[in-house]
């Protein structure tokens, strides 16, 4: 079998139909749809899927567990595929009708251990953002990290990639359960793995912006754990002797992703006494963090919040960026 979807289900009744819709859409044959209800509470969610099991019952399978979050459903999911290639999809979001055919396509002509592809931002009228889009000049030519090394910079979500299960079950890496960057906290060592990567311009994937979804919840404190996907995500360097070699695209992705995580914070609570420690874990971690060749890509909206970070300017930068619409 070529392809296993695996959809992580969690009390999403109101979307999980368009999820499934658009998958059973896919102009394919060769694949499975594993359906993994983490424990949903809310009625609805656990029955759809069996609803969806029982019409399909040659293509859907469906697992109910315990609730153990997004990442722990998904290494269900993966522990239970068949298929040569996995395909994370939330059970939000849906997928353009020819994702897995134009995957498969690409599959033929390269064989690599991971594809990488664009997105869409549909909000919950159905509007469409234009397709997430970034320069790249070798699309559609296999490559690696040693090779690509800004691979590490690129959206680390595991939605927006297709991955050879032999990276996850040669590795033995899996997605941490009940934390928030499950994403960042796998994809950096998945592609360290990986001895042939293809990145596509293709925007199969509907990425739904929603209210209640987990990055937008009201617990700004969790951002926090950014910095423990980080060190996460720079455990298997370090394992693997390749820290120095990849020191510069490390260190711009751990600013990157603290400027962020902090950005969040400071626009809601800019007296949060926790702020500092997002600069604080790149000083500790990265203490040559302003000598990187990387840093002026950040683009000027991030170099202006990192000087004020650095200031310790918390409510200037909200009032700037707010007066600005720099963010």
């Amino acid at each position: 079998m070529r392809f296993s979807v695996i959809v992580p289900v969690y009390n999403v009744a109101d979307w999980l139909p368009k999820c499934v819709e658009s998958l059973l859409a896919q102009r394919c044959g060769d694949w499975e749809l594993i359906l993994v209800d983490d424990g949903a509470t809310d009625g609805k969610c656990p029955a759809l899927c069996d609803e969806y099991g029982a019409a399909h019952p040659e293509l859907i399978r469906v697992i109910h567990q315990p609730n153990g979050g997004l990442g722990a459903a998904r290494n269900t999911g993966l522990e239970a595929a068949r298929g040569d290639y996995l395909l994370f999809v939330d059970s939000d979001d849906t997928v353009a009708p020819d994702t897995l055919s134009r995957l498969s396509e690409e599959i033929d002509k390269s064989g690599a251990d991971m594809y990488t592809f664009s997105f869409r931002y549909v909000a919950e009228d159905g509007t469409e953002s234009p397709a997430e889009s970034r320069p790249i000049p070798e699309a559609g030519r296999p490559t690696a990290l040693r090779d690509t090394p800004e691979l590490l910079l690129d959206p680390p979500m595991a939605w927006c990639r297709l991955c050879r299960r032999s990276l996850f079950t040669d590795t033995g890496i899996r997605f941490p359960g009940r934390v928030w960057y499950e994403d960042l906290c796998t994809t950096p060592g998945l592609l360290l793995a990986a001895k042939r990567v293809v990145r596509l311009r293709d925007p199969f994937y509907g990425y739904l912006i929603r209210r209640g979804s987990i990055m937008r919840s009201s617990n700004l404190k969790r951002n926090l754990e950014i910095l423990n996907a980080l060190d996460m995500a720079r455990a298997p360097f370090e394992a693997a002797g390749e820290t120095e070699r990849y020191l510069p695209w490390l260190t711009q992705l751990a600013v990157t992703n603290v400027l962020d995580a902090a950005r969040r914070v400071l626009l809601e609570d800019p007296g949060a006494d926790y702020l500092p420690e997002f600069l604080g874990y790149v000083q500790k971690r990265y203490p040559e963090y302003r000598s990187c060749a990387l840093l002026p890509s950040l683009g000027k909206k991030k170099l202006i919040l990192l000087k004020l970070l650095e200031g310790r300017r918390y409510r200037l930068a909200r009032t700037l960026f707010r007066l600005t619409k720099l963010l």
